[in-house]
């Protein structure tokens, strides 16, 4: 399995707990396609980092989506020579979930020109950063491009240097910092490494296992980074990529399934979406997205 597979089967899960709630879900992610075939962002415009979201959740959930008018927006991007790595993945990720359904196949001039793309990202310490012409990898970069490499079938990818990279960004208590200039372990990006080392099959550090798991919070969700009993907020991107994460490493998530399984109808919006934590007003692709990929992992596991 990949990245992208293993991510849009949990999602497919969800619609079977969902109920009749799930047609709520699809008419929410048709209300965010916008007439130029991208799904709208926070600022109501077509956005390609969305639209992975959106996309992929309306594959799995089985929405009606007019995907030549997806396919049509996708093209506009060519081949990623003006993106940045997070919109290059996002353009690639979107149009490989379309090529079964719109014929959207890359040809071999594209795929060529993306994987070229791609490696101007490639840091000096063999990962890969979101910035091109890095000395020090990120996790999110790295992470990133491995979802890429799979999705276009890339097997240059120098796995041990990936691994390298990531594994200098481990902190002395057990998780990750996103990039060299942090120095606080962060559950988003503990959680992408512990991804990166299940897809390139390397041992799973037994620390980092246990300091994602120590993040999950009494009453539901995971909190972002460690703090006090008094001042941890879970969100919903920190819940999602945890649970994901330990999903993918085999942990039982028995005791915890019950509250988290609370947190989750705590951010559901009759509306079909998903707030991103309590205090978020503002309902959109990425954190649905987030929301039905936690209740993929948690009734699925």
């Amino acid at each position: 399995m990949t990245i992208r597979l293993d991510m849009r089967r949990a999602v497919t899960k969800a619609a079977e707990v969902l109920g009749d709630s799930v047609e709520a879900v699809r008419e929410f992610l048709g209300r965010h396609l916008c007439e130029d075939g991208g799904f709208r962002g926070r600022d109501g415009k077509s956005d390609l980092y969305y639209t992975v979201f959106g996309l992929e959740a309306s594959l799995a959930l089985k929405a009606h989506v007019p995907y030549e008018r997806v396919a049509e927006y996708l093209h506009r991007f060519g081949a990623g020579q003006s993106l940045d790595l997070v919109h290059l993945a996002s353009l690639v990720r979107c149009r490989v979930n379309l090529t079964d359904i719109a014929r959207d196949a890359f040809d071999s001039g594209a795929r060529r020109a993306l994987i070229a793309r791609l490696m101007e990202f490639r840091a000096s310490d063999g990962g890969f950063s979101v910035s091109a012409g890095a000395e020090r990898g990120h996790v999110y970069g790295s992470f990133l491009a491995l979802g890429v490499c799979q999705d276009l079938l890339v097997d240059d990818l120098d796995p041990a240097g990936v691994l390298d990279s990531v594994r200098s960004l481990q902190m002395p208590d057990g998780g990750f910092s996103n990039e060299p200039t942090m120095t606080v372990s962060a559950t988003a990006a503990t959680a992408a490494a512990i991804t990166i080392f299940h897809y390139l099959e390397a041992p799973l550090p037994t620390s980092a296992l246990q300091w994602l798991a120590g993040r999950a919070e009494p009453y539901g969700g995971f909190s972002a980074i460690p703090s006090g009993p008094d001042m941890a907020i879970p969100d919903l991107l920190s819940t999602a990529t945890a649970l994901h994460a330990l999903t993918l490493a085999g942990v039982d998530l028995d005791e915890i399934r019950e509250r988290n399984l609370d947190y989750l109808d705590g951010l559901w919006d009759v509306q079909g979406g998903f707030h991103g934590h309590p205090a978020d007003d503002v309902l959109d692709c990425e954190y649905t997205y987030y929301g039905l990929l936690s209740l993929g992992d948690l009734v699925g596991s």
